[in-house]
């Protein structure tokens, strides 16, 4: 019983004889997939067409999948989607000057957001180092429209 696929499901032994609902492995393969397309750095789409596609998809996603327990597995798709987001946003961003401006706005001091914005690091390193954890954090992206994985998660198991 344990790995067999079922409509997206697989089961776990929970303890002695209790069996638990998970997503299987694939179903999340396809989830990670259908988010790189979503956040794709030459999609072309903007900002508020990619927030609503984001959106509609993980609503749907996590409402289908409910029922599983992957509270785990959420924390860490987030954290990596999170990271495709503020590299989709670095590239937007493109210029120095623009750079150096939306970090101001942000509310990184100047003389930081000069440095920041001069760095020659590529697109996925730059999101993965503190520069953009520190700028672009959770609440800046909440505060920008992105959904949080986690919060959809809570609203769907509460209702």
């Amino acid at each position: 019983m344990k790995g067999k696929k079922f409509l997206g499901y697989s089961f776990y032994n929970k303890s002695k004889g209790k069996w638990g609902l998970c997503v299987h492995p694939k179903s999340y393969g396809k989830l990670k997939d259908r988010l790189k397309g979503i956040t794709n750095r030459s999609n072309g789409m903007g900002y508020q067409k990619t927030k609503e596609l984001l959106r509609y998809y993980l609503q749907g996603w996590v409402c289908y999948f409910k029922l599983a327990d992957m509270s785990g597995k959420i924390k860490r798709i987030e954290e990596w989607l999170r990271f495709r987001i503020r590299m989709l946003i670095w590239k937007s961003w493109r210029k120095i000057s623009t750079k150096y401006n939306n970090l101001k706005k942000i509310g990184v001091k100047d003389n930081q957001a000069y440095q920041w914005a001069n760095t020659r690091k590529g697109y996925c390193r730059t999101a993965l180092s503190p520069i953009l954890h520190r700028a672009l954090n959770t609440q800046t992206l909440r505060k920008a429209g992105y959904m949080s994985l986690t919060d959809i998660y809570l609203k769907c198991i509460v209702n």
